[in-house]
């Protein structure tokens, strides 16, 4: 009897609701191969997960989550493996979630500090990079691939 109360224990606390720490509005622009999106996002994180749940006309219209995989409506996958369908297969495993998180990204290489946040220029054979970061937005452009997130605070 105590392993039966184990086992629905264990599986329905993995169904249970993510609690996030942080919870912040934002004006998200996705061009890639798999998403074209402009609009309001909400950008969640904790210290396990981040989650960037978009919003079109007020419905929810995509949740990607990430954590040690990324998981989207169609499903969960490796980092490369998103990178493989959503972005560029040049880009380093966790560049998604440095970008959601604001942090450096190709482990801080080129970088240059701004007043208030910091610039890299990245260009290689397969990428054309300029990724900015400040206290109240995000850029990145790929000019080689077409990629573009820009995220910014809703107030700015």
């Amino acid at each position: 009897m105590k392993y039966i109360l184990l086992i629905f224990a264990l599986f329905f606390s993995a169904c249970s609701i993510k609690n996030y720490e942080h919870t912040q509005t934002k004006i998200i622009t996705i061009k890639s191969p798999k998403i074209k999106f402009s609009d309001v996002g909400y950008l969640r994180n904790s210290d396990k997960s981040i989650e960037l749940e978009l919003f079109m006309a007020g419905k929810s219209i995509e949740k990607i989550t990430v954590n040690h995989l990324i998981c989207t409506s169609e499903g969960c996958m490796s980092k490369s493996g998103f990178n493989k369908d959503y972005l560029n297969t040049a880009y380093p495993d966790d560049i998604m979630q440095n970008m959601l998180l604001s942090h450096v990204i190709y482990d801080g290489k080129n970088i240059t500090k701004t007043a208030d946040g910091f610039e890299q220029h990245i260009r290689d054979e397969d990428v054309d990079i300029v990724y900015r970061v400040n206290s109240h937005a995000l850029y990145f452009k790929d000019r080689k691939n077409g990629i573009i997130f820009n995220i910014k605070d809703i107030d700015e």
